[in-house]
């Protein structure tokens, strides 16, 4: 690949790429919480508008509303979105409601105790939702949310067929005008990796700091580390000794 490619095609799509992600990400996690928080509201009305909305834009694919925003709504609405921003609206709108489900589980999961703790207290439902729920649940959320950033990620790949110099449609226009498509495309695959290897990092050091922040250690590890940690500590814990001795 010449150095000309690399700068005016692959080095802009990568940012492109960036862009991408991150606004879809915010949207996505302003969705998650919003609609999340109403799933386990106390109103009945509000927990089914909030869950219509989850199975409608999880049972959906995130292409075909992209499709349906840039080129249907112009046509219902009578103004349209640049390319950009159908995108993101529609990444932002599709994984947000699969974060939401993260949101829900996370709020959940924390002890009854707790809410009961927030009632007594006399906290309005915004204060125990603010002061005690969230940030227990929050460090929760995040290696789900680790992942789903990761799919946000690779969902971005979508955007080229709206025409968007995004990485992937940059590979394709340095594959037509060099047809090199082994080395194109092995370098857009160690983009995209780098680019996640460096999200998953972010979202674990934030989680150590969410979880210091409320005086919990991260977990140890899980599957081989675990069984290690587990192993090297039963061995070297004393053995119990009977208290009677020996025999009559």
């Amino acid at each position: 690949m010449t150095a000309g490619l690399w700068e005016h095609w692959v080095l802009p799509g990568i940012w492109i790429t960036i862009q991408l992600t991150v606004y879809s990400a915010a949207l996505a996690t302003v969705v998650a919480f919003g609609v999340g928080m109403a799933r386990t509201h106390r109103l009945k009305t509000v927990r089914f508008l909030a869950g219509f909305y989850t199975e409608v834009f999880r049972g959906t694919s995130a292409l075909i509303l992209m499709f349906w925003i840039f080129f249907v709504l112009p046509q219902l609405a009578g103004w349209s979105l640049v390319p950009m921003w159908a995108a993101v609206l529609a990444l932002g709108l599709s994984y947000g409601a699969y974060g939401a489900e993260v949101v829900r589980g996370a709020l959940n999961a924390v002890a009854p105790a707790q809410r009961e703790a927030g009632v007594a207290l006399s906290f309005t439902p915004w204060q125990r939702m603010r002061l005690i729920l969230l940030p227990q649940a929050v460090p929760e959320m995040i290696p789900p949310f680790s992942n789903l950033l990761v799919e946000l990620l690779k969902g971005t790949a979508l955007v080229s067929l709206l025409g968007i110099g995004d990485v992937s449609f940059a590979a394709y226009l340095v594959r037509l005008a060099t047809q090199e498509s082994a080395q194109i495309y092995a370098i857009t695959l160690v983009i995209y990796f780098v680019i996640a290897f460096l999200l998953t990092r972010g979202m674990r050091a934030l989680e150590r700091k969410t979880k210091a922040g409320i005086g919990r250690r991260p977990d140890p590890g899980t599957g081989i580390m675990r069984k290690l940690s587990i192993r090297r500590t039963t061995e070297t814990a004393p053995v119990p000794t009977s208290a009677g001795g020996g025999g009559a």
